[in-house]
C-alpha cells in the first residue's frame, strides 16, 4: 500500500451533519482497501478564488491514508458524483 493524502472543500452552506456524513463517505471509501492515518478538519475558510460566481468560502478536509490504487478511482467517482464537493485533490506522498 502506498501513501496518499486528499483534501477537499466542501461547499460552505452545508449543515455539521451533512459535512459530517460527506466526511464518512469519503473515510468508508478510503477504509474498503485501505488505511486511515489521520483525519484534519480546517473548517470554514476563504477561499483563493470565486468558484461558480458563488463559493468565497469552503469547508475544507485533510486526509492522509494508506490505500491500494482501487481506492483513488473510487474516490474520484465520489468526488465527481457528488455537487457537494466544490474541489478536490488526491496526491501520492513520498515515502
Amino acid at each position: 500500500m502506498r501513501k496518499y493524502e486528499t483534501l477537499f472543500v466542501l461547499k460552505p452552506d452545508l449543515e455539521k451533519e451533512a459535512n459530517e456524513e460527506l466526511v464518512g463517505k469519503v473515510k468508508a471509501v478510503i477504509e474498503a482497501a485501505g488505511e486511515i492515518e489521520k483525519v484534519d478538519e480546517w473548517g470554514k475558510r476563504k477561499l483563493a478564488y470565486e468558484i461558480a460566481k458563488k463559493y468565497q468560502e469552503g469547508f475544507y478536509v485533510l486526509i492522509d491514508f494508506k490505500a491500494e490504487n482501487s481506492v483513488l478511482d473510487a474516490l474520484d467517482h465520489l468526488y465527481k458524483i457528488n455537487e457537494q464537493f466544490i474541489r478536490s485533490i488526491v496526491i501520492k506522498k513520498e515515502k
